[in-house]
């Protein structure tokens, strides 16, 4: 579900909501860092705060698939079948890609001022917020 917000106002970020937002989704470790210190500082913005605790719940999630994939994959070359860990390699640079293309559009609606809720990360988020 989208839900617009209203454009104006700073953040106690000292930074407008859709770019503080924006920053939440940030791939690479800079998103997930801009997000608990929103987490933290952010006191004035709830769709700020929002994007902050969605992203970190998307960030947690894709930890706990790289571990789980990860840690099948060091399985399966003990077991010596790490010809199948190849096809959870596959898996795993598939997930990637995908988490990249949805940061991006999480990204561009954070921008344009939406607060875009994920399936089941966003009414988490939405009631932490």
């Amino acid at each position: 579900m989208a839900t617009s917000t209203p454009g104006g106002g700073q953040t106690s970020l000292g930074m407008a909501p859709n770019v503080a937002g924006l920053l939440c989704y940030v791939p690479c470790c800079i998103g997930f860092i801009f997000s608990i210190v929103v987490a933290i500082a952010e006191k004035k913005s709830h769709p700020v705060r929002f994007h902050a605790f969605q992203s970190l719940l998307l960030h947690g999630a894709a930890f706990a698939v790289w571990v789980v994939l990860w840690v099948g994959q060091a399985a399966l070359a003990v077991v010596n079948l790490g010809a199948v860990g190849l096809l959870l390699s596959l898996v795993g640079m598939v997930v990637g890609v995908a988490l990249l293309g949805l940061a991006i559009f999480m990204m561009i609606k954070a921008n344009a001022g939406e607060e875009f809720e994920l399936p089941v990360i966003g009414p988490m988020a939405k009631g932490w917020a």
